[in-house]
């Protein structure tokens, strides 16, 4: 196995690993359980960290029933998100960066691979001023399969001649570390909402509290 500095590709999740954006989303969730009274919102909402929409929408109803009118009460939560966090306001975790300008000052081939739809993920990375630091960025919408399944990290290093096992994956999610698994890659898990099982510490290559943590792992400067 090689060292953690000769990675050649680092693919990036978003939301929990870029943005401090799933304790933002889980709190409109929150907020619209109140009003409707939902029970137990954390539930389903756990369970669709790091799926795409419409994976959601299934885990949703399976929870409260084919009637839960998921697609208004989403409709609902994303307007009053996007009206708090849009234009640039959205809060960028700490270390992002740091460790983007040293994986790219070393020539890492750097992409990024999240469920959220590829129109809001380059506006936020845009508004953040990042979204040139990334060779190619995939979004949920871009792929028929949703994470658990491997397919959103190897379509991110699609066309770029990286061996799979020369890329790791940057990921605070279960089903994102699932799907780096599966897809043959070295998953660094840095815990967000969920904090890593036996599974995870199974199945990630190595557990690291924060960004700070993957770029002293990475970079052969530190």
């Amino acid at each position: 196995m090689k060292d953690w500095n000769e990675i050649r590709a680092v693919v990036f999740d978003m939301d929990g690993v870029i943005f401090d954006s799933e304790l933002a989303t889980f709190n409109e969730w929150k907020a619209l359980a109140e009003r409707n009274g939902l029970a137990d919102v954390w539930v389903p909402y756990r369970r669709c960290i790091g799926v795409n929409n419409a994976r959601s929408k299934e885990i949703f109803t399976e929870y409260y029933g084919a009637d839960f009118p998921y697609d208004r009460f989403n409709g609902e939560v994303s307007a009053s998100y996007h009206s708090k966090y849009d234009g640039g306001r959205l809060p960028v975790k700490p270390g992002v960066y740091a460790l983007l300008t040293g994986l790219r000052s070393e020539g890492k081939y750097l992409a990024l691979a999240s469920s959220t739809r590829t129109e809001t993920v380059k506006n936020q990375l845009r508004d953040a001023g990042l979204l040139d630091c990334f060779d190619r960025v995939v979004g949920g919408d871009m792929i028929a399969r949703s994470k658990p399944a491997p397919d959103i990290f190897l379509a991110a290093i699609e066309g770029s001649g990286i061996d799979r096992g020369d890329c790791a994956v940057i990921e605070d999610s279960f089903n994102g570390i699932r799907a780096a698994h599966a897809a043959g890659m070295r998953p660094i898990m840095v815990p967000d909402l969920l904090e890593p099982d036996d599974e995870m510490r199974t199945l990630a290559a190595v557990i690291l509290p924060d960004l700070d943590a993957v770029r002293e792992l990475l970079c052969r400067n530190g």
